[in-house]
């Protein structure tokens, strides 16, 4: 049986692949989108990846302060989704 510290190591690695792999794919839309919203749903994925690795990182090295980052950039990902969406869609962000 795994002792629990090498289980948790283990899972972390498969994890930050997983996550990696996952912003690649993001970054591989976020270039070949065929639409403006592809790219901006690639973007606020990649903002959710950046998140998911912050936390990761966080578990990794047993801090709070990258939760408390990953709180942050996840205001302000939303905050900016929200923007560059509307600024697409109207032109302006602020009427």
């Amino acid at each position: 049986m795994m002792p629990a510290a090498d289980f948790l190591s283990f899972a972390l690695m498969i994890a930050f692949g997983a996550v990696a792999l996952s912003t690649l794919m993001a970054m591989l839309r976020l270039v070949i989108g065929p639409s403006t919203g592809d790219r901006i749903l690639a973007l606020d994925t990649m903002v959710v990846n950046a998140i998911g690795l912050i936390v990761l990182l966080g578990i990794a090295q047993s801090s709070r302060l990258y939760f408390e980052a990953a709180l942050i950039i996840a205001m302000l990902g939303f905050v900016s989704t929200v923007a560059y969406a509307r600024f697409v869609l109207r032109g302006d962000i602020i009427e």
